[in-house]
């Protein structure tokens, strides 16, 4: 993990193996300070919080989650005393899918010999997924911590006469997605909205949602982005990740009408110019959840996540990739 200087002041922390869970996170370093995410687990946040220590006098008073994944908000409980806050379908959603419980569990797994053999056998990509978690986290002792300042819309920050917008987009990459924009700095905090360098993917939400938010980003024109996952880009990123979105799901759409599984589709998609964008086969994901669209399966349907890394896992096989998540 790095910090970078955004702007006058505002900053970054960003994980630079880009893989899932690699997280980063922003600061506004004014009006004694607010920290965009969390990180994923304690020992990152913790050196967040360290990085962050050498540009800000003290610990933030205010905490932004961007949305409702563990990768994003299993740092709060370090900030106690802070204000935190969150889209309103934030504090329900992370009771859903950020309890700690299963990636406790899964870690675990993966350190017991017996264990790890059957997942392998069982769920292969579950396991390669643990292992590759395995090797930079450690989830225990992590405690859910909720947002409590909640809002619909939008919600305006003022500090020191800077102002900062909190604009929600969801449900897009999850149902609480948020971009926290500020105009005076010329930087946006994409949140999940945007990845860089690494293969997009979402749990909820649409198509159409990702591309009005990628367009919403365009228009406010900022001069610098920090996404959710990856390198600070301009809005050369945004252009990437719509045209990535727009091809798979064109793809998808002649494979759905041909009659073919989603995987097996996946297959059939070439990487093309995304190819040395990090955890390719991510694309399964995509292309699933186009499938659901072109179903009218609800945008909010649960995932079955074991077969979900499964597929991801078989899909990087098959094109002669590294499986990675």
């Amino acid at each position: 993990m790095k910090m970078q200087q955004v702007s006058e002041h505002c900053f970054a922390a960003i994980n630079e193996k880009n893989l899932v869970c690699d997280a980063n996170s922003g600061l506004i370093n004014l009006a004694g300070g607010v920290v965009i995410d969390t990180q994923s687990d304690l020992s990152h946040a913790r050196k967040m919080i360290e990085l962050f220590s050498k540009v800000w006098p003290a610990m933030p008073k205010q905490v932004i989650n961007t949305h409702e994944d563990a990768d994003h908000v299993w740092g709060n409980q370090l900030f106690e005393g802070a204000e935190i806050i969150a889209h309103k379908s934030v504090p329900e959603r992370m009771k859903k899918v950020a309890e700690p419980e299963e990636s406790q569990e899964l870690l675990h797994g993966v350190g017991s010999f017996i264990k790890n053999t059957v997942m392998k056998i069982v769920h292969p990509g579950l396991a390669a997924a643990g292992k590759q978690l395995s090797e930079d986290y450690n989830f225990d002792g992590i405690n859910l911590v909720l947002p409590t300042t909640l809002f619909d819309t939008r919600y305006e920050l003022d500090l020191d006469g800077t102002e900062v917008h909190l604009i929600y987009v969801g449900p897009c990459h999850q149902v609480g997605d948020t971009i926290i924009h500020v105009p005076k700095e010329g930087v946006l905090f994409a949140g999940d909205i945007l990845f860089r360098n690494c293969t997009p993917m979402g749990w909820t939400g649409s198509y159409e949602n990702f591309y009005k938010s990628l367009d919403l980003i365009t228009q406010l024109n900022p001069e610098f982005i920090v996404p959710g996952h990856g390198a600070i880009c301009g809005l050369e990123g945004v252009r990437e990740q719509k045209a990535y979105l727009q091809y798979v799901r064109g793809e998808s759409k002649k494979h759905f009408d041909n009659g073919i599984s989603s995987l097996e589709a996946a297959k059939k998609i070439e990487f093309g110019p995304y190819a040395e964008w990090l955890a390719p086969a991510r694309l399964f994901m995509n292309v699933e959840r186009a499938y659901r669209e072109f179903k009218n399966i609800p945008m909010d349907a649960p995932w079955d996540s074991p077969a979900t890394f499964d597929a991801i896992f078989k899909l990087a096989k098959a094109k002669g990739v590294k499986p990675e998540f």
